[in-house]
């Protein structure tokens, strides 16, 4: 018995696989490897090369390794980049994930943990956004997970697939010294490579509904996130009945000019942000409330934002000497 691990080889893949074997559970890893590197997955841990749109692989997969549920965290994840590329987009996590749950499907696997995200939300009228926020993306990204909601749904109502999904805004941090993000498009890299290159990161807007004037976000700490992908699966495992999605958020947030601090602090790089106009869009706040699962996936913000920085930054250095 064993738990498959989609995109296992990336930032957040490579974590969930750490926190289901802590968990008990067998992970095996497919991963194509566009984003993600063959490194992050741990020595013992089966891993297959290839793409979920390849029905043939994920069968072969599942019957070799004796697969009885997945998490599904494989996708394309940029959302400023699918709004370019929304067919790329919809294929690789809307096909991909019927794919998948057709090959789940025909092997008789019926539990799935997915990687879904607050970006279903869009911009919503609260600032604080809760599982039952009306839903509103506002990329092919963001549609691009909804709709993989959904057809957990209908698979659930058809074939009786057992599954969860998990939302959440940004992950930073690392949990290992061995595992760092290569994202080109998030903050705590692209700040990470301002800083060694001489070059002084950048806030957009300084003049937001908010304490100090800059946008507050939702971060949570890579690990944490992972363990409630894990505790999720055993619970399935278990035959436990769980909500059809979950926040995990912070349920306060922090802001941007917050982070450039701790990025000072925990980098011992004292810079003061260049301030640049708004971009187009920015809500002033967004944050998510995770006490559903809390109650149900141990989900706690067991970090700091220091934490945060200072493990994001060891683990860069690490992977390239600054």
């Amino acid at each position: 018995m064993s738990w498959l691990v989609t995109g296992g080889a990336g930032y957040i893949g490579s974590h969930v696989v750490r926190a289901l074997a802590g968990e008990g559970l067998e992970p095996v890893v497919l991963d194509d490897l566009s984003s993600g590197i063959a490194s992050f997955v741990p020595e013992g841990v089966p891993f297959a090369n290839g793409t979920i749109l390849d029905g043939d692989l994920l069968r072969r997969t599942i019957d070799e390794h004796g697969v009885t549920g997945v998490v599904h965290v494989a996708g394309f994840k940029y959302a400023g980049v699918s709004v370019q590329r929304p067919l790329h987009t919809y294929e690789q996590n809307v096909t991909g994930t019927a794919r998948l749950l057709e090959a789940m499907a025909d092997r008789g696997v019926d539990r799935i943990v997915f990687s879904s995200s607050a970006a279903v939300y869009g911009t919503p009228d609260t600032d604080t956004v809760i599982e039952g926020t009306p839903k509103n993306p506002e990329s092919p990204y963001g549609e691009s997970k909804l709709i993989g909601e959904w057809l957990l749904r209908d698979q659930g109502r058809a074939a009786g697939l057992r599954h969860t999904s998990l939302r959440y805004f940004n992950v930073v941090g690392s949990g290992e010294p061995d595992l760092y993000d290569a994202s080109p498009h998030n903050l705590f890299p692209l700040v990470f490579q301002a800083l060694l290159d001489g070059k002084t990161p950048r806030i957009n807007g300084d003049d937001y509904d908010t304490p100090d004037g800059t946008c507050v976000r939702d971060y949570v700490h890579v690990a944490d996130l992972a363990i409630s992908h894990a505790v999720a699966a055993r619970k399935l495992d278990a035959g436990e009945t769980l909500e059809s999605a979950y926040n995990l958020g912070s349920g306060d947030g922090v802001s941007v000019r917050q982070i450039m601090d701790a990025m000072a602090e925990g980098t011992g790089i004292a810079f003061t942000p260049e301030i640049a106009p708004r971009r187009p869009g920015d809500p002033d706040r967004i944050v998510a409330k995770g006490e559903l699962a809390a109650r149900d996936l141990d989900w706690e913000m067991r970090h700091t934002l220091l934490e945060m920085v200072t493990s994001a930054w060891e683990a860069r250095k690490a992977a390239v000497p600054a």
